[in-house]
């Protein structure tokens, strides 16, 4: 039997998953736990060594003989990592990661220099915010300039697993547009952004050459075959951002669907067939991993809100639903702002976490905790409304990540968004994109022409138990308390300003 291994780099855990394409299903899943160093200056780092490791430990627990059958490889990552690699091939410095947020000032020194927020929106379709790749390379040379010297090669997290296992230096276009040095409407990369981040060195020779999304770039070398027990030259494809391989994993390849994961950090994105560019800067204009765009929303608190009371609580997760269910929307006037890792959208890297509007009545457990999960969903409403008012045609939500397994939850998004959801039979997200992606790389090898949308149809099935339709009453009531979460975030706006 063949099997197409699919691995994503996440930020608590990595995760491997072989999936076996005739019956459609995940032959093993494994994942390793992964540590993060996390300072009060907003400094969110890990080290490149942990996830070489935690995917040896993940390939451990794969029964050897299904590792033998794996005929081609994808790989995920969390977008925005910076991997500053020496001409050794070393790593210069620890990664800083999407949620860190103590490049603020570099963010500003890059925006200055290119000319303002507006025109970097205009020219490269994206401003320079704290998490993006660019302001991480900025703060090197700031912070670390002898490391920074030394800087031969920028990968971001996956890029480097996949030079890991094939000695080759490329990205893609869909992890790329994450930097901030991508034009995300040619696809290549913006000198004048480059000119920007550094004025006296040019960045470009650090730069790896960009791939096709179909393609394979290169065979997995045969001293890392032998270490994670996997066949010696099986093609890798050019793998992607979480973000791109769970658009892939959970079928939003084409206009019309909305996809919404609920993870550490929350992100709702659609698949456009052209550029599209907020002039607000709500939604990160991305490409996708497959052409096309990722028009996108990511908001750096989601299930940290929940997991946090959770975890003050001491409620279990099988409670969870439970005590939650017991609480009517809007939580009995109690309103969380999730900001507890400071926040991308909206813009507040210094932001904070707030509870409001408690009272002697109201100052209690289950109203705190279904607080807690409603703000997550306010805050990706606003990813919805922006795509909206972009004229995207959305007609369903496709749930995904760690969130969507509450059933309380599935409904909140639907209720919150008006809009039904659904979620797949085999919901892996990225890990199953980044294994997809192999499948239609190892496809294309063989000289098939079936597109990737077809191949997701044939591929990805919806559990019909699960789907929710939004309640009309419900409804009607999260309208007014999704308008105070905004008019709260107004307010405490300059707080952290």
């Amino acid at each position: 039997m063949s099997f197409y291994l699919g691995i994503d780099i996440g930020t608590q855990s990595v995760k491997a998953l072989c999936y076996d394409a005739e019956t459609r299903q995940p032959a093993a899943v494994a994942s390793a736990s992964l540590e993060m160093i996390s300072e009060s200056d907003g400094t969110r780092e890990q080290s490149a060594e942990w996830w070489i490791a935690a995917i040896g430990d993940c390939l451990s627990q794969i029964d050897k003989d299904i590792k033998l059958g794996v005929v081609a490889i994808g790989i995920s990552g969390q977008q925005h990592g910076f991997v500053p690699l020496a001409t050794d091939d070393s790593v210069l410095a620890p990664v800083k990661l999407w949620c860190d947020t103590a490049t603020v000032a570099e963010c500003e020194q890059i925006t200055r220099n290119f000319g303002g927020a507006e025109r970097c929106i205009s020219e490269v379709g994206n401003a320079i915010l704290p998490g993006y790749t660019a302001p991480k390379i900025r703060w090197l040379k700031n912070h670390r300039p002898r490391e920074y010297q030394r800087l031969s090669t920028i990968l971001l997290p996956h890029d480097y697993i996949n030079f890991y296992l094939t000695g080759e230096r490329v990205m893609e276009c869909g992890d790329a547009s994450g930097t901030g040095l991508l034009d995300i409407r040619s696809r290549d990369w913006h000198l004048g952004m480059l000119s920007a981040v550094d004025e006296d060195r040019d960045l470009a020779p650090c730069l790896p050459s960009l791939v096709e999304p179909d393609a394979a770039i290169g065979q997995l070398r045969p001293n890392v075959a032998e270490e994670l027990g996997l066949p010696k030259g099986i093609p890798v494809s050019c793998g992607g951002g979480d973000n791109m391989m769970a658009a892939i994993g959970t079928g939003n390849v084409a206009p019309g669907r909305l996809t919404v994961s609920l993870g550490t950090s929350g992100t709702l994105f659609a698949f456009a067939d052209q550029p599209i560019v907020d002039e607000e800067g709500i939604l990160a204009a991305f490409c996708a991993s497959t052409g096309g765009w990722l028009p996108l929303l990511c908001t750096m608190n989601c299930t940290v809100s929940t997991e946090l009371t959770r975890d003050l609580f001491q409620v279990s997760i099988d409670d969870l639903d439970r005590r939650i269910s017991a609480v009517p929307p809007g939580a009995n006037g109690v309103m969380t702002l999730p900001f507890f890792n400071g926040e991308r959208t909206p813009n507040l890297p210094n932001g904070k976490g707030c509870i409001l509007g408690l009272d002697e009545s109201n100052y209690l457990q289950d109203n705190l905790l279904r607080s807690a999960m409603e703000s997550a969903v306010y805050g990706l409403r606003v990813g919805l409304e922006a795509f909206l008012s972009q004229g995207c045609d959305v007609q369903s939500v496709r749930l995904t990540g760690g969130g969507s397994r509450s059933a309380c939850w599935r409904q909140m998004v639907a209720d919150i968004f008006n809009l039904p959801v659904s979620i797949q039979q085999v919901d892996e997200g990225a890990a199953l994109g980044a294994a997809l992606q192999a499948l239609w790389m190892h496809q294309t090898q063989l000289g098939r022409t079936e597109s990737i949308t077809e191949l997701v149809e044939a591929h990805l099935k919806v559990d019909s138990t699960r789907a929710c339709e939004p309640r009309a009453e419900t409804v009607s009531a999260y309208i007014e308390y999704y308008q105070q979460y905004l008019h709260h975030v107004e307010a405490i706006t300059p707080l952290y300003n």
